[in-house]
């Protein structure tokens, strides 16, 4: 039986490895696929790729930061924590209950794309970084941390990010187009690797639903559209 796109991402999402780097001291890995809650975040995340990505029809990528802590750091899917798993993928989750304003926005956005089904059938989405990290506080406590907030991680890790690139494309992804969830730094770090790389033609960058939920909640609306209209540079049935 000929592999599916599902089959392809499984074999890399459920085995992501830091092994061999050399992180800053004060720095952890946030890896839901080997953390307390792992079997369950493999099942979730087997059952996501098997639902919506069981062809082989090329989709184009949408790839964010790094995984946090309440969304793909708990269900290991990109911007989706573990209440809109239940409610917009119909994958219920044991264990464990999270609640991230980005996967409000997102998943708002993705209904008013038409929903999941058409979405996902179009888009894959993930992170440029798929591993997250924390950074350890002086009371022992630890907080988010995105790979580029330390120049010494973010060089440390840049291996990992173009060999994780490299794989998306050789699955099968689109490099006519990519978006770039986050305007700033991920950008500008994304839009300099690719210009070494050469994987993709053009890059369009949209905000973070963190920034929009944080700083702009009256303006869901307007940012919701101007996610609904990169997806029509795509190509995306509207």
């Amino acid at each position: 039986m000929a592999s599916t796109l599902a089959d392809q991402l499984l074999q890399h999402v459920l085995s992501f490895s830091l092994k061999g780097v050399k992180l800053p001291s004060d720095v952890g890995v946030l890896d839901p696929f080997n953390g307390p809650n792992a079997e369950e975040v493999r099942r979730i995340v087997t059952a996501f790729h098997r639902k919506y990505y069981s062809d082989n029809k090329t989709r184009v990528l949408m790839l964010g930061i790094n995984p946090g802590r309440l969304g793909a750091g708990s269900t290991g899917l990109s911007f989706t924590d573990t209440k809109r798993c239940e409610s917009d993928l119909g994958i219920p989750v044991q264990g464990l209950r999270t609640h991230e304003p980005s996967s409000d926005f997102f998943y708002r956005m993705i209904r008013a794309a038409g929903g999941p089904e058409a979405f996902y059938s179009n888009v894959y989405v993930h992170a440029i970084c798929p591993l997250g990290f924390v950074k350890e506080q002086p009371k022992g406590t630890a907080v988010n941390l995105n790979y580029y907030d330390d120049k010494v991680l973010e060089k440390a890790v840049t291996p990992f990010v173009e060999h994780w690139l490299r794989t998306l494309v050789n699955c099968g992804m689109r490099t006519d187009l990519v978006y770039c969830i986050g305007t700033g730094k991920n950008a500008a770090y994304f839009s300099k690797l690719n210009e070494r790389l050469g994987l993709f033609d053009r890059i369009i960058a949209l905000e973070h639903p963190r920034y929009v939920m944080q700083y702009k909640a009256k303006q869901v609306d307007a940012y919701i559209a101007r996610y609904l209209a990169a997806l029509v540079e795509s190509r995306f049935p509207g």
